[in-house]
């Protein structure tokens, strides 16, 4: 059982992870990303997220344990000169993984390691305001719309059409005597 067992292995022997480990950690802070495998991604965040709360400190033993880490001497530098800087205020999370896909070949998972900026920028496309849509009454149809079933059913001869009266039509109806269906009330 693995209960308490902290890190990964990473399917490599000790000395490879560790000098892997570096190496990346070193590549990783000279550049500022790295791409790399989901699982050595979550490895890696371990250690970057360490030496950045150590170059914070910016004293000479916090120096000293960090170069344990990094291998090379001008990435040092710059790590306690430029990038801890940076964090000064922010207490940790440094470092954002995002998830890229499929690696070719052996479909292995892949992301992108990348450290946080203090304001986040996408890198996506921009997203234009669309134009405010018209607003429509629910309650009635258009005009000259109808339903596709009531179309339908006066095609075949169903139903009779119900179309309107015009302006003329409502004249002529009215001087023969017929009341207006608006104001025609049923007697009972």
């Amino acid at each position: 059982m693995r209960h308490k067992r902290l890190g990964r292995k990473l399917g490599v022997v000790t000395k490879h992870r560790k000098a892997m480990l570096r190496n990346m950690v070193t590549d990783f802070l000279r550049h500022e990303r790295i791409k790399t495998t989901d699982t050595r991604a979550k490895e890696l965040r371990r250690f970057v997220e360490k030496v950045i709360t150590l170059a914070k400190l910016g004293t000479l033993h916090a120096r000293r344990q960090a170069a344990e880490i990094i291998s090379d001497k001008s990435v040092l530098k710059r790590l306690f000169d430029e990038i801890a800087p940076r964090y000064k205020e922010r207490p940790g999370g440094y470092t954002r993984i995002t998830k890229l896909g499929m690696r070719r070949g052996d479909n292995a998972p892949l992301s992108m390691l990348e450290l946080v900026e203090e304001e986040y920028k996408p890198r996506g496309r921009k997203r234009t305001k669309l134009a405010p849509e018209k607003k429509v009454k629910t309650g009635e149809p258009p005009a000259g719309a109808k339903s596709r079933k009531k179309e339908a059913a006066e095609e075949l001869g169903l139903v009779q059409s119900e179309e309107k009266p015009t302006g003329e039509e409502k004249e002529a109806s009215l001087s023969e005597g017929e009341a207006p269906n608006e104001t025609r009330k049923e007697v009972e």
